[in-house]
Parts: C-alpha cells; sequence; structure tokens
C-alpha cells in the first residue's frame, strides 16, 4: 500500500511539473483553443478594372472566394485545435498571376501574430506582406 500512495504522489507531482514547464516555455499560448484573427487585405495601388480573388479553406472547412477591389479585405477568426495542427491556406489570383500561400499555420504564427493574436497579409503587385499590428508590413515572399 506504501508503494501505490508514493507512486501515485511522484506521478502527481510529474504531472505537475510538467504543466508548469509547458506555461513557462510557452506563456502565451495555452495547450489548445487560441483564437487568432486573420486577414488578407488587398493593397494593390490600382486594380480597379480587375478585382484581386481569394479563395481560403482548411482541412476542415471551406472559407469560400471573394473578389476583393483596392483596401478590401477578408477576414476570419481561426481556434487552434489540440494537436498543434491547424492550418489555413489562400489561392490567389490577379490578371495571370496566381499563388497559394499557407495564411495561418501552428506553429508558425502562433509566436509572430503576437500577443493580440492578430495574423495579417497585405497582397501588392511585388508580393505578400505580413504583420501582427497592421502597422509593420514585411514582405515574406513574392508571386513567383
Amino acid at each position: 500500500m506504501k508503494i501505490s500512495i508514493r507512486l501515485l504522489l511522484t506521478f502527481s507531482l510529474a504531472i505537475a511539473l510538467f504543466i508548469v514547464f509547458i506555461t513557462l516555455v510557452r506563456p502565451s499560448e495555452p495547450l489548445h483553443g487560441s483564437e487568432y484573427e486573420v486577414s488578407v487585405v488587398n493593397g494593390f495601388t490600382d486594380n480597379s478594372s480587375l478585382p484581386l480573388v481569394i479563395w481560403c479553406a482548411s482541412k476542415d472547412s471551406d472559407l469560400g472566394g471573394r473578389a476583393l477591389q483596392e483596401r478590401d479585405d477578408f477576414s476570419w477568426r481561426v481556434k487552434t485545435n489540440i494537436w498543434g495542427t491547424t492550418h489555413f491556406w489562400c489561392t490567389m489570383k490577379w490578371d495571370q498571376k496566381r499563388k497559394s500561400f499557407d495564411a495561418f499555420k501552428v506553429p508558425r504564427d502562433t509566436y509572430r501574430c503576437g500577443l493580440v493574436r492578430k495574423c495579417s497579409w497585405l497582397v501588392k503587385e511585388d508580393g505578400f506582406y505580413f504583420s501582427n499590428d497592421q502597422v509593420n508590413w514585411k514582405k515574406d515572399f513574392s508571386w513567383y
């Protein structure tokens, strides 16, 4: 009986220490269920005659498509799953250009979207820019 109680206490202590460790290592990210706001903004300077077409999805849901005029955006909320595999991708089309990209992907975006959990994309003629505050944009990649 002493061995069973000692084993149970040791196991309980190990679980408690594991939870504390996970919290310290990833303080801004609970184990699952965090919510993020993802948005894609049309940053073209003059596409009044030809909209930016966007279609986004995940393996579990199809968000559908939109035709974005200048400064229009397509936004949605993402809730992370327990396995840390939440992934949304978008396909963009403008004139003869076409590009698919990861709009939200754990673990890449859990930190770079910042404490406010905002992940924004600005699509321009020369490429795709990322920001977590919609003020400071950094080019992530080009169309080709």
